[in-house]
């Protein structure tokens, strides 16, 4: 991720953010959900909510590929995901349109699994999408002086899983990640490896861009900061900024730090025992004087104050809030946003010797990726952003910087900012010289993708620091996955290919047990959308694995081994409503393991249609008499390699 950076003379300089870019679209759903007989009251307050009728009758639009948006961002390459949310993305090469697909009219299976007599309670039907169905989400964008590590890892995890339960809930998602190129530790960075700051930034945006696709991040742009277009976004902005009166020449004295690319107020730094001053991150600074140019930050106090107290839920979560607060109220100060002593970057417009502040260039990458300066592009209509997934060392550059340079150009501000931990290894920071830092494509291969996305979403609550070590994460694979879920699945669908050679059978009624279990099943939507909505993925996760720990008690309770002799009716019946809740369970589970989940569908026999995998879905029951495949293990049991 990228590094803190810290604030302009005088003022606190914070960390560096992270941007994106794109690769394809997901086509725009449409979702039908009827009103239910039974409603999970938990999920009756979710924000945005549409009811079913109006949901019903809202078509999805069909939207061509545009090719004149191909064209404009140009040679820069793509990947377009396939866009149910559950499936493996697909990799392209070189440009591929964004298809907005007409979003096909769902079959309508009236039958919720035959006679009302012999079906579970309706289903707490999903009331799909907010009113405008657009979402747009993006990453911070890495700096690319380095390999990728296991926190940028980390927060593409955690973004695609809020991407993705947003796709499945019938929204319209651009989804942005990318790297921020430019500044003076690229410079010395290419030095030290003797190429170019251009040949560094290309090199490594690509491991970047390899770690996503190996983690099934299904973004729609991986932007780059070095493409030509973001340099014209940037000069627009700088231009609007200015022409607001809100951008001057003056001189900058200060203390300066080359690793975090930020600024430091005397009070911030502190001399060491080595007779070396370092800031308030550990790295050394060096006292800078140079002309530069001013961003009136100041002036935007009040305003940014009035903005945290009308949208309370502008930041999050609430500690990150009250930290953004308590620092504008302590009074801010014009922010330098120039420098004169490199070139490696985007100059301002009616300065050439001067080149932007690394914040001014990266913060705008989430207006360049969906088109500006050109507010025409078919993409603009995202614009605000739904939210910004960074890390908590960079809270200030996107909750008060941004915001405020956006207001100066007169372009809305996003919607909310939320700011994750950090993850530890074994308790301890990660640093190349503890010898701790943990390579993501070593992890994948150790454990599985959907294993360690699993893992990371469901271990560290979301908005806190999290530590993760090698026992953890096989403690939830073989308890959570091949145990608890794995095993479910494998028992119970291959009972139904044993007993009913691999038909599911027809229900008979239903008691007060599988009404009950069916019920908490119908629920996991509600309570997860609520968790969802204030980024909460862990709450999603545990909502879903409740139902999972409650499956067993179901299944081990009723005991359908023991009563094909003795009641093959009611067996039936178990068998039925465990091969519902599976169905549900994997359906809901999509956003975090999209590829283990799709596998878990494929042996129920479900559809890969859209229709039939995302959360609309949830309104039917699954038909007796669907032909299952063969069961197949989904979450293998891991096992330590030999000495």
């Amino acid at each position: 991720m990228a590094k803190a950076k810290k604030k302009v003379a005088k003022k606190k300089g914070r960390k560096q953010t992270g941007k994106s870019k794109r690769a394809a679209k997901t086509p725009a759903r449409k979702k039908r959900t009827k009103k239910a007989k039974r409603t999970v009251k938990k999920a009756e307050t979710v924000a945005g909510k549409k009811s079913a009728a109006k949901k019903a009758a809202k078509k999805s639009s069909t939207k061509s590929a545009n090719k004149a948006k191909s064209a404009r961002r140009g040679s820069t390459s793509r990947k377009t995901k396939a866009r149910v949310a559950g499936t493996t993305p697909v990799t392209g090469k070189g440009v591929k349109e964004r298809v907005k697909q007409t979003a096909e009219t769902a079959t309508k299976e009236k039958a919720k699994v035959g006679a009302t007599t012999k079906v579970a309670p309706d289903v707490a039907k999903p009331s799909t999408a907010v009113a405008g169905n657009s979402f747009y989400i993006t990453t911070a964008i890495s700096y690319p002086n380095g390999a990728p590590h296991i926190g940028h890892a980390y927060e593409a995890i955690a973004t695609d899983a809020l991407a993705r339960f947003q796709r499945l809930d019938g929204k319209d998602v651009f989804f942005l990640t990318g790297t921020d190129e430019h500044g003076l530790k690229m410079i010395q960075t290419a030095q030290k490896e003797n190429m170019t700051p251009a040949e560094l930034a290309a090199r490594n945006a690509a491991q970047f861009r390899e770690m996503d696709e190996r983690l099934n991040i299904s973004f729609d742009r991986f932007i780059r900061t070095s493409e030509e277009q973001h340099h014209r976004s940037v000069q627009e902005i700088w231009k609007r900024m200015a022409a607001n009166g809100d951008i001057y020449l003056d001189s900058y004295a200060g203390w300066y730090s080359v690793r975090d690319e930020a600024y430091y107020a005397e009070d911030e730094t502190v001399v060491g025992e080595d007779d070396v001053r370092r800031g308030p991150q550990g790295t050394p600074v060096e006292w800078v004087e140079e002309k530069s140019y001013f961003f009136k930050l100041s002036a935007y106090q009040d305003r940014l104050l009035a903005l945290y107290e009308s949208q309370p839920d502008f930041i999050g979560p609430e500690s990150r809030r009250n930290e953004v607060v308590s620092f504008v109220k302590s009074g801010l100060r014009d922010l330098s946003i120039s420098r004169t002593t490199f070139d490696w970057g985007v100059r301002v417009p009616t300065d050439p010797e001067h080149v932007m502040y690394v914040w001014v260039d990266a913060l705008t990458n989430y207006i360049t990726g969906i088109g500006f300066p050109d507010e025409n592009d078919p993409d603009w209509h995202y614009w605000p952003a739904d939210v910004h997934i960074i890390g908590k060392d960079i809270i200030r550059f996107h909750a008060v910087y941004w915001p405020a340079f956006l207001m100066s150009a007169g372009i809305p501000v996003q919607k909310r900012v939320f700011a994750h931990g950090f993850l530890f290894n074994r308790g301890e920071k990660m640093s190349k010289s503890v010898g701790n830092v943990v390579d993501p494509f070593n992890l994948a291969d150790q454990y599985g993708v959907d294993q360690m996305r699993y893992f990371f979403l469901r271990e560290v609550p979301f908005g806190q620091d999290g530590s993760y070590n090698h026992e953890a994460i096989v403690a939830r694979i073989n308890a959570d996955l091949a145990n608890d879920l794995g095993n479910l699945a494998q028992r119970s669908l291959s009972m139904i290919g044993k007993q009913y050679q691999g038909v599911l059978p027809e229900p008979s009624d239903f008691s007060d047990n599988d009404k009950a279990i069916l019920a908490q099943a119908d629920g996991m939507i509600a309570l997860a959308r609520s968790a969802m909505a204030t980024q909460q993925i862990h709450h999603a996760l545990n909502a879903i694995w409740a139902v999972v720990a409650e499956a067993n008690r179901y299944f081990a309770g009723e005991a359908p081994w023991a009563l094909a002799k003795t009641d093959p009716k009611r067996q039936a019946t178990v068998m039925y409503v465990t091969a519902e809740v599976v169905r549900q369970i994997a359906i809901m589970a999509q956003f975090a393991m999209p590829a283990a989940s799709s596998k878990m569908l494929d042996i129920l026999g479900i559809s890969d249609e859209a229709t039939s995998r995302d959360f609309a879905a949830l309104a039917t029951r699954i038909k007796p008499g669907t032909v299952l495949p063969a069961p197949a293990p989904v979450f293998p049991r891991y096992i330590e390699p030999a000495a």
